[in-house]
């Protein structure tokens, strides 16, 4: 007999019996009971120690046996013994083995010699058991004896381990040992389910020390108590949290499934499904009344198996269930559905559906609870709730918990769904209001990116590439404050008002001062019963001129543009920096560049450069980097842009960027004349207009080009102010005819009457030609013509 060996306790006879049913191990008891010794035993057969093979017990596995046996002894007779016996599984999945006990003859244990109190104590419905100080049982009453389902007078002496083998005997055994030391209670949690049970209970063991008069400790006492009610009560309250926690945490309605599914398992269900119905258009409303059968597609999935095996339909695929179905049920109904196989509720919606009815068999699906999901008197869809590896089947209780965790996630899909159906009404807005393809001129060429913001709805960034008058195009980026459909609506007036001031062709500073104005004018406009408006906007304007190959820029509070000379290194332009739109107070002020030929220009706003966590600075230089080598195709170059500085998972902001690259016009299709304020010198004049169209091979343009170049040079002499001068410029598809003086005084278009003598050239000019207007300047007006030229066959 070894001391340190628990097994070696010789007031019990222990017995290890292995999995080919050879003995393995021996005890001190078991010799002091049958008198054979350990060497003689182990490694032969159990079955030689009965008196009778035919009495061989045939115990399940992953069970316990326990019953009377007729063992020959050593010495030729036959001793006749209550034996226990359990399985133990090992942890590396093996066979395992069993534990057979018997307890030895102990001492009676010590109660009250009142009467009363000793029926008090084995007759309480408090189950209760004693240990001493070896952990072996001492007395147990009738409570404790029935939720062991054993004899009460046949397990003295045995310790905790000895009466099962799972791991909350183990781990009782070492908690009444640290009672036993430090003389202190303690309270053990456990959830399982009891012998005779069918499903498993919450108990709660109390552990109180035994002490004599002296404060001794002499034993323990166990009392188990059950708080199962207590115990799904707060994981009902537990779930509801998390719930409340987990769910909703976007405004996503596929990521809000998804996160309705992965509460509820296994906490509530071993897998669970979550269908939506669809609307009849984008963005609307599902589709009602309902009529059988029911279609739905899948959102989300979760299983406890990884790979969710238990799902006939994959997310995003439509379902159909017919009229047996308990989801359709509940979805007509209204209400929730519990069905099981036991039952044969299930029976009916199988026989019509053998794929789904071969999974229920694979995975021994015997429950379902399907939930429909209802929010603000609509009818989304409906969860369903399976268990299989779970035993028991769906309760009151549980039915409550699901409805009060779907009727949660219900409001927050709805929310979601409302959300995306604005989100994708402001985008549509937003798309509307932006321009569809960018007009091809001879200035620049040009490409763009939009990206509306992922997380807190679509902005009112903006950009737009106007063609202007002399061949010039004006290049514009800007980005209103807040998100929304309000933020959309100011954008499309702010880019409307742009056009309409860019089409009179004012300087950057100065259409920046009139649009500064405008925002003002909105910002009251919004916050006239609520006191100051929230209206404010930055924007960045630029004109290129291909002629003299010169950039007029000004800023508004926007980050300046990125210069990427041919074949050098991109750096930010030095603009003075005006104060953002609707500010109003400081004036607005332009610079000048000379920008060489195939020199590119990058116009952005603050989504592009600064998402969260990342410094000014650092996106900026980011973007200097990744437009280091803007050599090739502009596309190429927006989306090497973007991949470089924006993260997969999308944008907080929107996000405008807007590239172009210069080109300049050579003189060869430029030609000037400075023209002498004589109207007698008109004729000539004609003639040099004429011999230019010759050398440019636009005859066909000639007779046009003469008339209008006839009445606007006629109209500068006549009540313009010298110098004047005449340029013609053309590309492939227009000639321009511009006529310039130091007279600040604009012509006006009028219809002239009957008997008038003049009156009728510029409605002549506006006749022939495609567009025609006038352009202010430092020095006075430009009168331009624009026509188009007809391909030559």
């Amino acid at each position: 007999m070894r001391p340190d060996d628990p097994f070696d306790d010789a007031v019990t006879a222990r017995a290890v019996i292995a999995a080919d049913g050879t003995l393995a191990r021996w005890s001190e008891g078991a010799r002091l009971l049958l008198g054979h010794t350990a060497e003689e035993v182990v490694g032969r057969p159990a079955a030689e120690l009965l008196a009778d093979r035919a009495d061989m017990p045939r115990p399940p596995m992953n069970t316990r046996w326990s019953g009377s046996l007729v063992l020959r002894h050593r010495g030729g007779g036959t001793v006749t013994v209550w034996v226990l016996a359990h399985h133990r599984q090992p942890a590396d999945g093996g066979p395992g083995d069993w534990l057979a006990v018997t307890p030895l003859e102990v001492e009676e244990h010590a109660l009250p010699d009142d009467p009363l109190v000793r029926l008090a104590v084995f007759q309480s419905p408090c189950a209760t058991m004693v240990f001493d100080r070896r952990l072996r049982l001492r007395g147990i009453n009738d409570a404790m004896a029935d939720l062991l389902g054993l004899p009460a007078d046949h397990l003295r002496g045995l310790k905790p381990t000895d009466i099962g083998g799972r791991p909350q005997h183990s781990e009782l055994e070492q908690h009444l040992d640290r009672v036993l030391r430090t003389g202190r209670p303690h309270d053990m949690q456990t959830y399982m389910k009891a012998t005779g049970e069918e499903r498993p209970h919450a108990w709660l063991a109390r552990l109180a020390p035994l002490t004599d008069g002296s404060g001794r400790v002499r034993g323990v006492c166990v009392t188990a108590h059950d708080f199962t009610e207590q115990f799904r009560a707060r994981e009902r309250l537990q779930l509801v949290n998390e719930a409340s926690i987990r769910i909703g945490t976007t405004l996503d309605v596929t990521r809000t499934a998804q996160e309705l599914a992965e509460v509820c398992v296994p906490a509530l269900a071993d897998f669970v499904s979550v269908d939506l119905l669809e609307p009849e258009e984008p963005g609307g409303e599902p589709v009602g009344p309902l009529t059988l059968p029911v279609s739905l597609r899948r959102v989300a999935h979760h299983s406890l198996t990884p790979g969710n095996p238990e799902s006939v339909a994959d997310v995003g695929e439509v379902v159909v269930y017919p009229a047996a179905a308990p989801q359709a049920d509940s979805l007509i109904a209204g209400h929730s559905v519990v069905a099981s196989v036991e039952s044969g509720d299930l029976d009916p919606w199988l026989a019509v559906d053998e794929t789904r009815a071969r999974q229920v068999r694979r995975f021994d699906v015997h429950s379902m609870l399907s939930v429909p999901l209802q929010a603000r008197g609509t009818t989304l869809g409906v969860a369903a709730f399976t268990r299989f590896r779970r035993p028991d089947a769906f309760d009151h209780d549980d039915v409550l918990l699901a409805e009060e965790v779907t009727a949660r996630a219900a409001v927050c899909i709805d929310n979601a769904r409302r959300y995306s159906r604005e989100r994708e009404t402001t985008l549509a807005l937003q798309r509307s209001l932006l321009p569809r393809t960018l007009p091809r001129t001879a200035a620049v060429e040009a490409a763009t990116r939009y990206l509306p913001a992922a997380r807190s709805g679509v902005g009112g960034d903006w950009f737009d590439v106007i063609p202007l008058s002399g061949m010039r195009v004006a290049m514009v980026v800007g980005d209103v404050v807040g998100h929304g459909i309000q933020a959309s609506a100011t954008m499309g007036r702010l880019r409307t008002a742009v056009r309409t001031l860019a089409d009179i062709d004012l300087a950057p500073d100065e259409l920046l001062t009139h649009l500064d104005d405008l925002v003002q004018h909105l910002s009251h406009e919004w916050g006239s019963d609520t006191g100051p408006g929230e209206v404010g906007a930055t924007c960045v304007y630029a004109v290129y001129d291909p002629v003299s190959r010169r950039c007029t820029l000004a800023r508004a509070g926007h980050l300046p543009p990125v210069l990427i000379p041919p074949g050098g290194p991109a750096r930010q332009l030095d603009l003075p920096s005006g104060p953002p739109l609707g500010t109003g107070g400081l004036p607005f002020e332009s610079a000048e560049f000379e920008l060489p030929e195939n020199t590119v220009l990058a116009f952005y706003t603050d989504g592009l450069i600064t998402p969260p966590a990342r410094d000014m600075e650092v996106g900026q230089a980011l973007l200097r980097e990744a437009l280091s080598n803007a050599s090739g195709s502009l596309d190429e170059t927006c989306d090497r842009v973007l991949h470089t500085l924006l993260s997969p998972g999308g944008t907080h902001d929107d996000v405008a960027l807007l590239l172009t690259r210069t080109h300049g016009l050579p003189s060869s299709q430029v030609a000037t004349w400075d023209i002498p304020a004589d109207p007698a010198l008109v004729a000539p004049i004609r003639k040099q207009v004429l011999d230019q169209l010759a050398d440019w091979a636009l005859t066909e343009a000639s007779f046009t080009a003469e008339l209008v170049v006839s009445e606007l040079v006629t109209n500068a002499i006549r009540y313009g102010a010298p110098p004047i001068r005449l340029r013609l410029i053309h590309d492939a598809s227009t000639l321009i005819c511009e006529v310039s003086d130091t007279n600040h005084t604009a012509p006006h278009l009028r219809r002239a009457k009957t008997w008038d003598e003049g009156g009728r050239g510029l409605l002549l000019v506006a006749q022939l030609t495609q567009r025609w207007g006038t352009r202010h300047t430092a020095d006075g007006k430009t009168i331009w013509a624009e026509m188009a030229l007809v391909d030559e066959m």
